[in-house]
């Protein structure tokens, strides 16, 4: 079971899906309600988008394994799975059918809420995972740059899906509204927020895994530019993020005047941003890297938690 679990990488799948909740039910129904309307999704309805959006994160976490195989022999052979627990054919007919249930069930709700590009977006998916996991991650910065725009992209179903089933009903006036506004400026913001975070983990992961990397041919930014380079520019990230979150603080009234966001923005995002800087500006040793990834996620995860702080603006 553990090494089904390490596979399908729960915990990511952990985080999409309390990121996916969080923002419908802490952030997204409150605004709502805050603004008197009434929601138009069902809650059957957005657990299938969850379903949907969990099977094919699933399916290329199992297919980025699948060939990643030569790669984590050398850079984690403890936790390799493939080829050991499972066969490689087993591991194949996971992804496949990850896919269909993700596929499936996307297309059933795009079907059910009249959303044609969301039935293009669900049958695109699956090849554009396929091809990261056998050509685009191999490729300097740009294998980084497209899986953390689809970590982003999780966050923008949520509201997408909402206010396409608001506008069935009221109309695309609803579109215009400030509840509308509030609500892709909020989301938005989280957004970014995964998508700068993930980018930076995604580079530090480089890093780490820069041995296997090398031997499998792998084109990433420390291969190509030098572990010099890649630490000014991972450190560049973790100093921007800092700097977007007090902006971000100083000119929207709702967090600049509240001492729970002053104290969170302070001690469980700045401080962990500038740990990961200095834990990379010093690293020496594969083990460092690992360390300042975990911190990385776990930065990510409390990003995600302060939904629960904003979701106060509103009630």
């Amino acid at each position: 079971m553990m090494a089904f679990l390490r596979l399908i990488r729960f915990k990511n799948l952990v985080i999409i899906v309390l990121l996916q909740y969080l923002l419908r039910y802490g952030l997204l129904l409150p605004m709502l309600e805050f603004y008197d309307i009434v929601p138009a999704l069902s809650d059957l309805r957005f657990l299938l988008l969850v379903i949907a959006t969990v099977f094919l994160a699933a399916s290329g976490y199992v297919i980025n394994d699948y060939f990643d195989l030569r790669i984590d022999r050398v850079n984690r052979p403890d936790k390799v799975v493939v080829g050991y627990v499972f066969q490689r054919r087993t591991v194949l007919l996971f992804h496949v059918i990850f896919t269909f249930i993700g596929v499936f069930t996307g297309l059933f709700l795009a079907y059910i809420t009249r959303k044609e590009t969301y039935a293009l977006m669900f049958i695109l998916l699956p090849f554009l995972l396929w091809y990261y996991s056998t050509t685009l991650k191999k490729q300097m910065i740009l294998g980084n740059l497209i899986i953390s725009l689809l970590t982003a992209l999780v966050a923008y179903f949520v509201v997408s899906l909402e206010f396409a089933a608001l506008a069935r009903i009221h109309g695309d006036a609803i579109l215009e509204t400030e509840a509308c506004s509030m609500a892709w400026f909020w989301t938005t913001g989280f957004a970014f927020f995964a998508f700068i975070s993930n980018l930076g983990r995604e580079i530090i992961k480089d890093m780490e895994d820069v041995k296997g990397d090398k031997i499998a041919g792998c084109h990433t930014l420390p291969i190509e530019m030098g572990m010099g380079y890649t630490k000014t520019i991972v450190v560049i990230l973790s100093l921007a993020s800092v700097i977007f979150l007090w902006v971000i603080y100083a000119v929207v009234p709702e967090l600049n005047q509240s001492d729970i966001t002053l104290a969170y923005f302070v001690l469980l995002l700045t401080l962990p941003y500038l740990l990961i800087a200095a834990r990379i500006y010093s690293a020496q040793e594969t083990k460092h890297y690992h360390q300042a990834s975990q911190l990385s996620k776990l930065t990510m995860l409390f990003g995600i938690l302060f939904i629960l702080v904003a979701r106060t603006f509103f009630v």
